[in-house]
């Protein structure tokens, strides 16, 4: 059975970090996956896009359509990106259908001492613009499948969260 696996969540909350070990696991247990971190499809077919809700959005819309295409396919996708409004998310579910959101909750105070890129303070101080969660929102999801609390988690007990779900749920 095919899926999207979307892990949304603040920037530097742990979604590439924990989309890349499910994947992995997933690798291992020969399944056809396939991962797509939002920076590295923002950086190679979004070049034309800013970070205005409107490009947002339909960054986030393209990435639930490859995604669709993929599951199918019979390919497993597992998507990492922030995918800050509830409203284009909720649309990625009704559109791809087997669509499992993970929220990589962390709070923002404990994101900040994490941001080794400094990306929160000169967002703070204005020298990056609309920045989710300081000077953009991030609709917090209502009703995620599963929720990974990274300041209080390890990596592995996070991924284990994920592929436990996955497992319970019949998906694996």
């Amino acid at each position: 059975m095919s899926f999207t696996l979307w892990f949304t969540g603040l920037s530097g909350a742990g979604k590439s970090s924990i989309s890349a070990r499910v994947y992995e696991e997933m690798i291992k247990c020969n399944f056809a996956v396939e991962l797509l971190d939002g920076d590295i499809i923002r950086t190679n077919f979004a070049q034309d896009l800013t970070f205005s809700k409107e490009h947002r959005d339909i960054n986030v819309k393209r990435i639930g359509f490859i995604s669709k295409l993929l599951n199918k396919h019979g390919v497993i996708s597992i998507v990492a990106m922030i995918s800050p409004y509830a409203e284009v998310r909720e649309q990625n579910r009704q559109t791809i259908g087997n669509y499992i959101e993970v929220f990589v909750e962390c709070p923002l105070d404990v994101l900040k001492k994490r941001d080794t890129k400094g990306l929160y303070g000169k967002a703070e101080k204005g020298l990056i613009k609309n920045f989710t969660g300081i000077s953009d929102p991030y609709e917090l999801p209502t009703q995620p499948e599963v929720v990974v609390r990274t300041d209080h988690e390890s990596l592995e007990e996070s991924v284990a969260i994920v592929m436990d779900y996955l497992k319970e749920n019949n998906y694996i």
